[in-house]
């Protein structure tokens, strides 16, 4: 939604430490947690209107996003069991 934060350490508070962790020493998450933040930017930014785009390559985007935090929400509960 509009103006919602999609910041991934308020999002998982109880993972704050791993998030951390995981971006410093694993790559993949890295990689992953990296194009999660670019493509929130670019939403931010259409949503700003700083960058118009088509409806449908913004609801891409924001798909691919949420797909990305499931990704990175595995990895946080795969690394703490």
């Amino acid at each position: 939604m509009f103006g919602e934060s999609h910041d991934i350490h308020q999002d998982f508070p109880q993972y704050r430490d791993m998030i951390n962790q995981l971006h410093d020493s694993d790559s993949d998450f890295k990689n992953i947690y990296s194009e999660y933040h670019a493509i929130t930017h670019e939403i931010d930014a259409i949503e700003h209107n700083v960058e118009p785009v088509a409806d449908h390559y913004a609801e891409q985007l924001k798909k691919k996003r949420v797909l990305l935090k499931d990704q990175i929400y595995a990895r946080l509960q795969a690394s703490g069991a």
